[in-house]
């Protein structure tokens, strides 16, 4: 694998700026298959708080990576959906899952042998 050197604009850098945190790619991964309103974004992702849903999924529309659509209603109905470079995190969203699942697998075989 090619060695990169790390400066202010980095592609790890990058990536970590768009995608980081504790919930930007869990959020993203809920809207991989249909967009969602915020109300159901957070049954879907129980754990987070309805401030840090919304505070994250303006970041997610700023960075261009999720859309928001306002419908004009009374009360306010706005839904997010993926853009396409928000799909583009989809295979990341991917290998990440690949790997944690690699990962616990290993923990397990380590405990279970004594290591």
């Amino acid at each position: 694998m090619k060695s990169i050197r790390i400066t202010a604009r980095c592609p790890i850098r990058t990536t970590l700026e768009l995608v980081g945190g504790k919930w930007k790619l869990l959020i993203l991964f809920q809207l991989m298959e249909n967009p969602f309103r915020p109300s159901e974004l957070k049954k879907r992702i129980p754990d987070i708080s309805e401030k840090m849903l919304i505070q994250e999924l303006k970041t997610l529309v700023e960075s261009g990576l999720a859309l928001r659509k306002n419908f004009g209603e009374v009360p306010p109905r706005v839904e997010y959906s993926l853009t396409e470079m928000g799909r583009e995190v989809l295979p990341l969203i991917e290998e990440m899952r690949k790997f944690a699942g690699r990962y616990e697998e290993n923990l397990l075989q380590q405990r279970n042998s004594g290591t």
